[in-house]
């Protein structure tokens, strides 16, 4: 049995996911207290394992400077293709050689198998909640921790429409992959929002259910609003108020955890987003007060 480094000490207060549009920005207010609140940067290493020339002089600059976090975009853990063992590896000598302690991915598939051939979907999907899913998920997902020789975060994907076959609800899914695979939990507060409103639950409900002790980072984002029962995470609008609410329980209910601002479409200049990123800070530093007090 592998033995895992556990890397939740790594990285602590906000965090901000590194956006092309982003980076002369922040490097031209790197050291400023207008930006002190953004303590580490979350990068998808599909876009920078092959990177060259400027973009990874760029990716040097930031990694001299600031904790980096891994968030995967097609790992497919749900797939029915084979694991990309391949990619894995290529993911392991990119943490090791940018000592990023991090890798997290998403609780569902982007991929669909044809004829022996894999093909990507350009979209997240959900895994059908069933026993069967939960022991193909969990081997899956210790395969991974077993090439990368550390323990990886799942995120709580949103959806939209429901798997046709489903044994058990979202959250007894969840935790049941979450203890098959022994695996940490990287929280998506906004997606339980979303996933609340378009299958109708109470999302603080689905919050304390949540095992916290394997929390190693939480994403807060924006969502478009379709209709007044149909959410869409684009992460491209402000986040709301139900959402903070959760975020502020969550602080409550787990202690305050590492927390990372989504932002990937209609991305306003650094310093509107800073307006949120320091509103994060605010709530973990009211809750690190009332924990002392």
């Amino acid at each position: 049995m592998t033995t895992f480094n556990h890397a939740k000490s790594k990285i602590n207060g906000v965090g901000l996911g590194l956006k092309r549009e982003l980076i002369p920005q922040i490097q031209a207010a790197f050291g400023e207290e207008s930006i002190a609140n953004i303590n580490f940067l979350e990068i998808a290493p599909e876009n920078w394992i092959s990177a060259g020339g400027k973009a990874a002089k760029q990716l040097d600059w930031f990694v001299e400077r600031y904790p980096i976090v891994c968030h995967g975009l097609c790992l497919s853990l749900g797939g029915l293709s084979p694991l990309n063992v391949g990619f894995v590896k290529q993911v392991k000598n990119f943490l090791h050689q940018y000592q990023i302690p991090i890798y997290t991915e998403h609780l569902s598939y982007s991929t669909d198998g044809y004829k022996g051939k894999q093909g990507y979907l350009y979209d997240l999907l959900p895994i059908p909640f069933t026993e069967e899913a939960v022991h193909y998920v969990a081997q899956r997902i210790r395969q991974t921790q077993d090439i990368l020789g550390q323990r990886i975060g799942i995120e709580n994907a949103s959806f939209y429409v429901a798997a046709p076959v489903s044994e058990m609800s979202e959250l007894t899914f969840l935790k049941a992959v979450l203890d098959e695979a022994d695996c940490l939990l990287h929280l998506d507060i906004n997606n339980i929002y979303v996933n609340s409103v378009n299958f109708n639950f109470n999302p603080h409900e689905f919050l304390r259910g949540i095992p916290g002790e394997r929390i190693i980072y939480s994403h807060v984002a924006g969502h478009y609003q379709q209709t007044p029962n149909l959410l869409i995470d684009t992460h491209g609008e402000n986040i709301i108020d139900p959402v903070w609410a959760l975020l502020e329980e969550s602080y409550q209910l787990f202690g305050t955890f590492p927390t990372l601002l989504e932002r990937d479409t209609n991305i306003p200049p650094l310093k509107i987003l800073m307006s949120e990123i320091n509103k994060i800070a605010q709530l973990q530093l009211n809750q690190s007060n009332q924990q002392i007090s």
